[in-house]
């Protein structure tokens, strides 16, 4: 039986267990992978850099869902810390404190999730590059991941992944141009591909893209990566907007699939604290439209751009999912010790 046949056995077998739901040769090949990452930076003089994960701020961004913890010995009235959904907040107050580039295996959590490719609890490997443009961080992204599956039988030809804008990739497998087509165009394609979603906001488009892009799109991506870039400027979060070739304004940001799964997302980094207090300040106002809780604004990161984040890219790469790809592992709980339902 192979070491992920064991790990979903005592998955489905030991629901409740106190056995950990990986096999012990799989917790070593894991442990294995984050030494190769800690020596690809080493070799590239990258810092390994340590954060929070409780903090007094979050990202206001609503479909993320962050814990929310209080400390019994602060007294009821007490402001609530709350669990990082990434370290990205503080690893950009590190950058502008003059850190160079840096990178860390960072413990998250975020709410809402738990399925084959989801645990509340998890793994992210996240790293920022002074200087470089997101372009450039993608040749690195690839060459990492080529570096940590070498062997495997699932590692990539160098310089194999191929690259596609959101509008190609929209236009490729949804036959629709994202940036042109109406709302009507949007619902009338997710009514043809047979699609059921929930009672949608008239006027959100990114909701509905996001919809053809996990239920038409994801399914039919090829094997093996594929980078996808140059999203629509309306999903940059914490990303610079610029201009495609064709003069359009564009997202400059990416995402990394691994056979149709999602496993990394890289920003070329804003800079502008004045810009991103504005975005921050529309999620929030969406957050109250929709009922969401409301969150504190990050002032720190804030003053951080405003004291000078150095132009740079960043990425946060999946770590459990890539030792899924590497033990060949189908079942996020078969690379993970404790998870969720054993924690």
């Amino acid at each position: 039986m192979s070491d992920a046949a064991v790990g979903g056995a005592r998955r489905t077998g030991e629901a409740g267990g106190w056995r950990p739901a990986a096999s012990l040769e799989t917790l070593r090949r894991r442990a294995a992978l984050a030494a190769a990452v800690r020596a690809f930076f080493a070799a590239r003089e990258v810092l390994e850099v340590e954060t929070p994960l409780l903090a007094a701020a979050t990202t206001p961004e609503t479909h993320l869902v962050s814990f929310e913890a209080r400390d019994p010995a602060a007294g009821a009235g007490a402001a609530p810390r709350y669990l990082q959904t990434s370290p990205e907040l503080h690893m950009k107050r590190l950058l502008a404190a003059g850190s160079g580039p840096i990178y860390q295996l960072a413990r998250v959590a975020r709410g809402g999730e738990r399925g084959r490719l989801h645990n509340p609890e998890f793994t992210l490997l996240e790293w920022y590059r002074p200087g470089w443009d997101h372009h450039r961080l993608m040749d690195e992204v690839e060459a990492l991941v080529g570096e940590l599956l070498a062997g495997t039988g699932a590692e990539p030809a160098p310089g194999s992944a191929p690259r596609l804008t959101y509008r190609q990739l929209f236009k490729r497998h949804a036959g629709i141009d994202p940036g042109a087509a109406s709302i009507a165009d949007l619902d009338a394609t997710i009514r043809a591909a047979g699609i059921s979603p929930p009672e949608l906001p008239a006027d959100d488009r990114d909701a509905r893209l996001a919809l053809l892009l996990t239920h038409v799109i994801e399914p039919l991506l090829p094997a093996g990566l594929l980078f996808v870039h140059d999203f629509p400027a309306s999903q940059a979060s914490l990303a610079r907007v610029g201009r495609d070739a064709d003069g359009r304004e564009v997202a400059e940001r990416f995402e990394l699939y691994a056979d149709g799964v999602e496993l990394a997302n890289g920003f070329h980094e804003l800079t502008d604290a004045a810009v991103q207090r504005r975005r921050f300040e529309a999620e929030l106002a969406d957050r109250r439209r929709r009922g969401l809780p409301q969150v504190p604004m990050a002032e720190r990161f804030l003053a951080a751009l405003e004291a000078g984040l150095p132009t740079s890219s960043g990425v946060a790469l999946g770590f459990d999912r890539l030792v899924m790809r590497a033990v060949g592992a189908e079942h996020i709980d078969d690379v993970l010790a404790f998870p969720g339902d054993r924690a």
